[in-house]
Formats: structure tokens, C-alpha cells, sequence
């Protein structure tokens, strides 16, 4: 019913995003329990199954899943073609990023609110299991923020929240963290990597708690709104509005080591509690650092998004023809590999023809950049046809997106936990550096 779709990941360093997980992971197993449900692109739906629902349905804003649902519970079936079939362009921005969330949290709130697949006929158990826990899912908010907040109990108020010595919740909590980890990262190892669930987790925490809480309270509140894509940012810059949630909760984890510490100094009797909670604030506060980090937005230096490609070419520059070949397309570019004996500068005139499966797309272009074996080409105004050829080549051919996990590395937990151990760090230091200069708005 729903052919994957690769995004970008809103970390742009890493393929954490939702999408790559759902379209790789999850609905090939709800394909399993015929639960498939569409989500919103690259769908085919029968005519005969929609109108006896009523077409698409619009009493929630996500109105793609709540689809499939209706069309289930009347005894149809969904398939999952595990081929990829197209890409879509993700949000731009953080911000963007969130607002989609709160969309599909709400969304998903509210048909578990008036659609409950656990209720009513139609479904059978498996597809009623499928379907509350895509719809379950959203609504982690209230318990990463307990679990962010939790260690500051002990640490401030000195209150006891869990009735057993640390080397007991170690004992019995760690082995089973321990094989949680291990497990996902050996079933999701190639769609989503270790602790980077985390940060996104906590990243809209905080944000979604509250649509979904009033969607299962009044689910009619709340409209529609299609996220924005396809806009480009123009500079570097911090976001600290959306920021500000992760900023605040570690300043309070923060002044809760601070406690903490004291309460040692002062002769606390149970030293080791105290550990135990600094260690869960250190945690805590490597998490939200991180999350801090996916704030800063970076530049984009292209309009358009250019696709990893391996087409033949011929070059023509200077009077001279050359085998060359793509290494990525946009349909303001082409990136090509140098031949090794080509003399040319940047801005030169140049031809470049494709081979499309036996058919040649031509464009003239100019150098853009040179360097490290590589060629950035530039079209020089496309006209209609090698405009079609080059979305054909770059996006419309069969072969596209089929290698849209080469590549894709293995997760490793220990690697996974350096990285976010670095991102958090430098965000610190950056925000430690940012406060000793003043912003470009404060010195206009």
C-alpha cells in the first residue's frame, strides 16, 4: 500500500529520522499482520474500498492512517511493497520538524480517542496491536519527562523515589537496559542507531505532551496545516526558541548535581544514592546537550537536493569529448568525475549529455567548482525537454531509490553513545562560547 520514502533526518549527520524506521522497519511488520497502514505518499487505493468508507477521512489530521484503518475494519486487506519506489523532501528546519510531529502526534491521539482500534469491529487482534502501538508511541512525552526530571527528587528534596539501594537498581535496571539496547540495535541497526532515539525522543517530549493530551480530551481542537518544505536556509544560526525547553531542563538537572555535590560535602549518609543520581543528571544532561545541538542550523549552500547517481556522461570542454561519469544530479546540477587529464577553469563553458538507459539527456553548462577528482557542473538554463530528461534521470527511473540503504552503517552502541557524548559537548562549549559574545541582533 506504501512504498518507502526516504527523508532527510533532522540530524543531517545521521539517518535517525522516523521515516527511515517506519518505511524499513515497522511496516514490513505490519505487513506481516496485514496492518499496514498508508501514510500519506506513493499509495495505490482502490476505488471500491474508499468510497465504502466515505473517501479519505477527515475527522482527524492524519487523515492517512485513520484511511486505512476505516478500510480495514471493513475487511480489507493493505500490502507493503518493500521496494522503494520515491523520495520526498524532508523539513528544512527544526522547528518545521517539530510542528510535523505535534501533527502526527495529535493525529494519532485522536483516532486512538475516537477510532480505538482495541474497540469496535472489524479487526482482528494482531491488526488491533499494530494499530495502538503506532498510536501509543506519541504519547512518551510525560514519561521522558519524568525520566528527566526523576534523579532531582532525591537531589533537592532529599525524597526517596525508589525503594531499593542503587547497587539493587543497578543490578536488576542494567541488564535489562543492556539487552534493550542490544536487541534494537541488532533489529534496527541499519535504520536507526543507539541513543540518537533518545535525543529525538527528547527533542519533542516536551512539545507533544500537551496536543496529545487535549486531543484525547476534546479531539475535535486543532486543524490542519501541511508542512512547509522545499525552502532553503540561508545562513548558520541557533534556534534558541525551539531550544529553550532543552535549555531549561538542563539548567535544573544541572542544579541538581549542584545540590547534589553540596549534600556529599555537607556529609550526606548515603553517599551512594547521591552518586546515583549525579550519574543519572550526567545522562540526563548528555541527552538534552545533544538535543541542543540539532537547534544550530546549518547553512544550505544549494537550491536544489542533489541525489547520488552513477549515470555514463560525455564532457565536451575546450573542443574536446570525455567519457565521464555522475556522481550525484540536481536540476541545477550535476557533479561528475574529473578526467584526469582535463585543463579547465571554473566558470568555463562546458557540454554535458547523459546516458539516461541508451537515451542521451543534453544540457550546457558551466563549471562551478573543481577539485579532488570531482567536477561541479552548473546547467545554464534548461529548456523544457533537458529539463525532463534530467528528472528522468535523477528521479523518475526505476532504479533510483533502490540503494537507499548502501551504505547505511551498522549501528554500534558504544559508537552511537560517542557521538552524542561529542555533539553534547561541543554544544555546551558553543553556548559557553556565545555567552562571551555578543549576537549579531544585539550588535544591529
Amino acid at each position: 500500500m506504501n512504498e518507502p520514502v526516504e527523508e532527510l533526518a533532522f540530524v543531517r549527520e545521521f539517518p535517525e529520522a522516523t521515516e527511515v524506521l517506519l518505511h524499513g522497519v515497522i511496516q514490513p511488520g505490519n505487513d506481516l499482520w496485514d496492518a499496514t497502514f498508508f501514510c500519506g505518499s506513493c499509495a495505490v487505493i482502490r476505488r471500491a474500498p474508499l468510497e465504502e468508507v466515505g473517501g479519505i477521512a477527515v475527522e482527524t489530521v492524519t487523515e492517512d492512517a485513520h484511511t486505512a484503518l476505516k478500510m480495514q475494519r471493513r475487511g480489507w486487506s493493505t500490502a507493503y511493497l518493500d521496494v522503494p519506489q520515491a523520495a520526498g523532501l524532508a523539513t528544512e528546519s527544526l522547528s518545521a520538524h517539530v510542528g510535523q510531529r505535534i501533527r502526527w502526534a495529535r493525529g494519532m491521539a485522536q483516532i486512538f480517542r475516537t477510532d480505538n482500534p482495541v474497540l469496535g469491529r472489524g479487526l482482528r487482534w494482531h491488526q488491533r496491536l499494530c494499530y495502538t502501538s503506532a498510536m501509543l508511541y506519541f504519547f512518551y512525552g510525560v514519561p521522558r519527562l519524568v525520566f528527566l526530571l526523576a534523579p532531582l527528587s532525591f537531589l533537592v528534596f532529599d525524597l526517596q523515589i525508589l525503594n531499593a539501594t542503587p547497587y539493587l537498581v543497578l543490578a536488576y535496571a542494567f541488564p535489562h537496559l543492556l539487552h534493550s539496547i542490544t536487541t534494537n540495535s541488532r533489529l534496527q541497526g541499519r535504520f536507526r542507531a543507539s541513543l540518537w532515539s533518545e535525543v529525538y525522543e527528547v527533542i519533542l517530549a516536551t512539545y507533544i505532551i500537551l496536543p496529545t493530551t487535549l486531543a484525547l480530551i476534546a479531539p475535535k481542537l486543532g486543524s490542519f496545516n501541511v508542512t512547509a518544505k522545499g525552502s532553503v536556509v540561508d545562513r548558520d544560526w541557533f534556534d534558541g526558541k525551539i531550544a529553550r525547553p532543552y535549555l531549561v531542563l538542563a539548567l535544573i538537572n544541572a542544579v541538581g548535581i549542584g545540590f547534589g555535590l553540596y549534600r556529599a560535602y555537607a556529609g550526606h549518609p548515603n553517599v551512594d544514592v547521591i552518586g546515583f543520581n549525579i550519574a543519572w543528571c550526567t545522562y540526563n544532561l548528555i541527552i538534552l546537550f545533544a538535543a541542543v545541538a540539532v537547534a544550530w542550523e546549518t547553512r544550505q549552500r544549494r537550491d536544489n537536493h542533489r541525489v547520488e547517481m552513477r549515470l555514463p556522461a560525455l564532457l565536451r570542454a575546450r573542443g574536446r569529448a570525455m567519457s565521464t561519469q555522475t556522481l550525484d544530479i540536481a536540476l541545477g546540477g550535476v557533479g561528475v568525475t574529473a578526467p584526469a587529464d582535463l585543463d579547465i577553469a571554473v566558470g568555463e563553458s562546458v557540454a554535458i549529455a547523459l546516458d539516461v538507459d541508451g537515451d542521451y539527456v543534453s544540457a550546457q553548462a558551466r563549471v562551478a567548482s573543481l577539485g579532488s577528482g570531482r567536477l561541479g557542473l552548473a546547467f545554464d538554463g534548461l529548456d523544457i525537454e533537458a529539463e525532463t530528461g534530467i528528472v528522468r534521470a535523477g528521479f523518475s527511473r526505476a532504479s533510483s531509490w533502490t540503494s537507499w540503504t548502501d551504505g547505511r552503517p551498522e549501528d554500534r552502541p558504544l559508537r552511537s553513545l560517542g557521538q552524542v557524548s561529542s555533539h553534547a559537548a561541543g554544544a555546551a562549549l558553543r553556548l559557553a562560547g556565545s555567552a562571551f559574545r555578543r549576537s549579531p541582533e544585539a550588535s544591529s
